[in-house]
């Protein structure tokens, strides 16, 4: 099986970034993340069942078919259950894919709040738009950026979300930074992602790649 995402110590930034970019645009025209062939998942993977393993609610997973499908089960966690979210809130979501977790959050704080999902692939912000539409979620909107670099005001948000998403980012810190920036005083973090504990050892070199970790 070929590697979509090149391990950062053998590629540049950009390099990183161009191939993430390049496996989530096929994922948004509904190709297979580890570049067909089914990969080590199988032809058909069961985004229900094992969404419901990271913590979401049927009537969540309800929201995740409708419209071409926003849950893509590319997350590994629920930032939504842990950010307690309220109503009125404004939210931003780091690489918001389709937009299953923004949908959820705009739910979550209603028609007085506002959810803006920030992604750098422009096929992933077209298809979340469109889910956003068939949703009416008015209160739900789709910005092309990367998430070093957010395309939100200063201070404007009162919760930063992200899924699985931060650990593809060739500049950690940056992203942290940032989402501190567009922060409100007294804003909160809420982050699902993939961590290596220090003392842990090395990580075995079959987990370093996007295609490992995809199931």
């Amino acid at each position: 099986r070929r590697s979509i995402v090149p391990m950062a110590k053998e590629a540049s930034a950009d390099e990183l970034r161009r191939g993430v970019r390049e496996a989530y645009a096929e994922t948004a025209k509904g190709k297979s993340l580890l570049g067909g062939g089914g990969g080590c998942c199988g032809d058909q993977r069961d985004f229900d069942f094992a969404s419901a393993k990271l913590g979401y609610e049927q009537d969540q997973l309800a929201i995740g078919k409708l419209g071409d499908g926003s849950n893509l089960g590319l997350g590994c966690g629920n930032p939504i259950k842990i950010a307690r979210l309220q109503p009125g809130e404004v939210v931003v979501d780091l690489g918001s894919g389709a937009g299953f977790d923004s949908l959820l959050a705009g739910r979550a704080v209603g028609p007085s709040g506002a959810v803006i999902g920030v992604d750098m692939t422009p096929d992933m912000v077209s298809r979340a738009r469109e889910n956003a539409g068939k949703l009416q979620a008015q209160n739900v909107t789709f910005r092309l950026g990367e998430i070093e670099h957010i395309p939100v005001g200063d201070g404007s948000v009162d919760v930063v979300i992200s899924n699985c998403v931060i650990n593809l980012s060739p500049d950690k810190q940056q992203v942290m930074a940032d989402a501190f920036r567009v922060l409100r005083p007294g804003g909160r973090i809420a982050v699902s992602d993939i961590v290596q504990a220090r003392g842990a050892g090395p990580m075995p070199e079959a987990l370093k790649t996007a295609e490992a970790l995809a199931c």
